[in-house]
């Protein structure tokens, strides 16, 4: 997903919004989530990951959906942040890096579409698959007698 996003970005030329940038560090937090608790062999660190990663992708969801709504209902005066360029003429260096990373599209736009959804609407589908796959292993993780050691 992350990978698409980028594609999107740097080959079609979309640029992410605000909200973008916050959904693809939602999902770097799930996969760095994701294996650090898949290379730890303890039961509290598979349950931990799953809880974090229900989090994260929790969050995502919220993100995407929020964004979703905006891309239905969207406001009269949208404002979700400024150019690249703009920034880098307008501000010093040490200002304008943080900016980068918080996006400059326009979060209500729908630049792009799959089978009638926009990029928000999949990501929320995503997102709620994610915290899904977390549920199911928590409930299987916990349901699962501990792993004994051999004699």
């Amino acid at each position: 997903m992350l990978a698409f996003g980028l594609y999107l970005q740097h080959v079609v030329g979309l640029e992410p919004c605000p909200m973008c940038i916050v959904q693809r560090y939602a999902l770097v937090l799930v996969a760095l989530v994701a294996g650090i608790a898949s290379a730890l062999r303890q039961r509290g660190a598979h349950v931990g990951g799953a809880l974090l990663i229900l989090l994260f992708s929790g969050f995502g969801a919220f993100v995407a959906a929020r964004q979703s709504w905006l891309q239905w209902n969207p406001p009269e005066i949208a404002s979700c942040g400024r150019d690249f360029y703009g920034m880098i003429e307008t501000f010093p260096l040490k200002r304008a890096i943080p900016m980068i990373f918080r996006g400059g599209g326009d979060c209500t736009k729908i630049d792009w579409t799959f089978l009638g959804l926009s990029i928000a609407n999949w990501s929320f589908i995503v997102f709620f698959g994610l915290a899904l796959v977390a549920v199911a292993l928590l409930v299987k993780r916990v349901a699962r007698p501990p792993l004994s050691s051999p004699p």
